[in-house]
């Protein structure tokens, strides 16, 4: 799903270290055949975070030898040769930041697994830095924030490097029905490092594109409906959306309180799970983290959960031995070629001891798609205001961006305009009747639905293909319908969900979605690291130009 199928109503579907702002708005650049395979290789290729560990422990890197080696693996990639355009802005502290943390090594201090690891993180999160907080839009381009939010506080405290700020569809993708995902006004157009005139998905385009062509060790996306799990999936990386409530919201800017959250996104289970368990916790701030009996958490779905500390305890390469998978049917229909793959990836959880039941899930949901879209309408317009409200930026509401848009409209809006922010603005607040019977038949019923569905097949997850292959960039006429989505499930239901690298035609990749109910993170994850390790499926990006290049 390149855009989140709420928009189609009723269905599912050597570098200098200063701040950097690209503001391109033409079409994707390509380099030339010739210069392709160079691009392959790097001498950080494929370093898990274990790995780099590893490395650092031994002497062979410091922290600060890895930043700058993926500082000049951006240099390389992302601002010339392919020209990705994944990252809209660097941190210049990320080198003291990084020998900072070599000297608290050299001291026998290692705060943890993340001591020390570059990370990049999707524009629309806080970091009190020297780099804007944007969502990709030129009107937050003074948006210098003076709180990190929650999820980046737990990063910084565990050593990890904020290497810079990765390129978004603009807005998380809630401003047109016409946007081509992976483009903002602050950024440009985000390409695939796979087949460069592939669009990467959306919103966490930047990321999925940056971590699977090797310019950090690990990144941050955020998703509402699909913006996580889609550019991991079509990116060839693993993505985990996780439910509602297990990593906190504050700091980031938002679309809608009922489904947002950040998710990790690396090159492998192990790597994603190590970050999940560093940024989950509870915050005082956020009341979907918070956990207690009593507590007024807004949905009866969140439960007095024992927090996980350690999410890589659950990796067990026989985690499928005797699990229930429900099988989403409507994915039997799609591409033939994405058909193929599904069937051999079904072949591999079989062998692994996976019970396979078909189950119908996607066609109990069209009746409420609809309805979803209204969720966040009402939610965007209040989430935003009440963000911008407090923020550093002359913009203090959705009708200032929308009035900045318009005076700008050359550079904000030189392909597609923003009318779903005109829907948004239209709404009225979140006592309304219209909100509260359409959030109740989003969140509580897609529960329903989904748990009835478990429960009657006494299943431990439900599996589908996370999207189809990558659309075309065309900003023009904007994404296509590219045959399949299943991101919408768990997005509404505020469940979690993990997408794994499947497969590929023609070397552009999918996923392969786990999704079950609350805080079920555990065992969906010992579930795709079961079928990670015996699949492989992960393949390096080789940068081609374009489908015959």
């Amino acid at each position: 799903m390149h855009r989140r199928s709420f928009l189609k109503t009723g269905t599912i579907a050597g570098v200098s270290l200063s701040a950097i702002s690209l503001n391109a708005v033409g079409a994707p650049n390509q380099i030339k055949p010739e210069n392709e395979l160079s691009l392959i290789d790097f001498e950080l290729d494929e370093a898990t975070v274990t790995s780099l560990q590893q490395d650092m422990k031994s002497g062979k890197y410091t922290s600060r030898t890895i930043t700058q080696l993926y500082l000049k693996r951006i240099a390389a990639i992302d601002k010339s040769g392919p020209k990705l355009n994944a990252i809209i802005s660097l941190n210049p502290d990320a080198l003291h930041t990084a020998e900072q943390m070599d000297k608290e090594r050299a001291e026998g201090k290692v705060r943890g697994p993340l001591h020390g690891i570059p990370v990049l993180i999707k524009d629309n999160i806080n970091t009190k830095d020297k780099t804007p907080t944007t969502a990709g839009s030129l009107a937050l381009a003074d948006n210098y924030v003076d709180k990190d939010a929650f999820i980046i506080n737990r990063l910084r405290e565990s050593g990890a490097i904020l290497l810079g700020k990765t390129n978004l569809s603009e807005w998380a993708n809630f401003r047109s029905t016409r946007a081509c995902s992976g483009w903002s006004s602050q950024g440009g157009q985000t390409k695939s490092p796979y087949i460069l005139d592939r669009n990467p998905s959306g919103s966490s385009a930047g990321t999925g594109s940056a971590v699977s062509a090797n310019l950090c060790a690990i990144g941050i996306g955020t998703e509402t409906d699909g913006s996580v799990v889609s550019p991991s999936s079509v990116n060839g990386i693993v993505g985990i959306k996780p439910t509602v409530g297990l990593l906190s919201r504050t700091g980031i800017i938002p679309i809608s309180k009922t489904q947002d959250t950040a998710g990790p996104m690396a090159r492998t289970v192990t790597d994603a799970a190590i970050l999940l368990s560093i940024l989950a916790g509870m915050d005082k701030d956020d009341v979907y983290t918070i956990k207690e009996p009593g507590a007024d958490t807004e949905g009866d779905y969140r439960l007095n959960i024992k927090p996980v500390k350690d999410y890589t305890q659950f990796l067990n390469k026989d985690g499928l031995q005797g699990k229930r998978l429900g099988v989403e049917k409507s994915a039997y229909s799609g591409n033939p070629d994405m058909e193929v793959i599904f069937k051999h990836a079904i072949d591999v959880l079989k062998s692994k001891g996976a019970i396979i039941i078909d189950i119908e899930l996607v066609d109990q949901l069209k009746p409420i798609g609809g309805d979803e879209f209204t969720v966040l309408l009402y939610e965007f317009k209040d989430g935003l205001n009440k963000y911008l409200s407090t923020a550093n930026s002359k913009m203090k509401s959705l009708a200032d961006v929308m009035a900045f848009n318009i005076a700008n409209e050359i550079r904000t809006m030189p392909f597609f305009k923003q009318e779903i922010m005109d829907q948004a603005q239209a709404k009225g607040d979140l006592n309304s009747k219209e909100y509260l019977d359409a959030v109740a038949k989003t969140s509580d019923g897609t529960r329903g639905i989904i748990n009835k569905i478990m429960l009657q097949n006494n299943l431990d997850a439900i599996i589908a293909p996370t999207n189809g292959f990558a659309c075309t960039i065309d900003l023009v006429n904007g994404d296509y319908d590219n045959g399949f989505g299943f991101s919408t499930p768990a997005a509404m239901a505020g469940y979690p969900h993990i997408t794994v690298p499947m497969g590929a035609t023609h070397e552009l990749p999918i996923g392969l979605s786990f999704i079950s109910t609350a805080y079920k993170e555990a065992d969906i994850i010992k579930l795709a690291y079961a079928y990670e390790q015996a699949s492989q499926k992960r393949a390096k990006p080789i940068f081609k130009v374009d489908l015959l290049g």
